[in-house]
Order: structure tokens, then sequence, then C-alpha cells
């Protein structure tokens, strides 16, 4: 069984709660999980390598 996800919000999140982005890493799977706080019950999951790389590409614009 696999533990629960602690998911932490996007500090570029705004503040009023809509329009966060959270993310939550399963220890276990070294998955990283990714959300939207309009769709809490609708994730992504991906790997550590590839989610570095995003967080690169998005660094760059």
């Amino acid at each position: 069984m696999n533990p629960p996800l602690t998911w932490q919000k996007s500090s570029f999140s705004d503040g009023a709660g809509a329009n966060c982005v959270y993310v939550a890493a399963a220890r276990n799977a070294g998955t990283i999980h990714l959300r939207e706080s309009d769709a809490p019950e609708a994730s992504l999951a991906t790997t550590p390598a590839a989610f570095a790389a995003l967080i690169r590409s998005l660094a760059r614009k």
C-alpha cells in the first residue's frame, strides 16, 4: 500500500487559494506528482529527472 502524498503549494501560487499548483514526492517510488487546485482529484506523475528538466525550462522563460 502506498503512503498518502504530502502536497506542497508552489510559492508562485496566488494567496487566495485559486490558481495554485501543488507538488508531492512519493518516497518509495521516486515519483513526482503535480496537481492544480481547481482539480485536486486529477494529478500527473513523472520522474524526478523529467520534473527537473521542466523546472529548468520554465526558469529560462
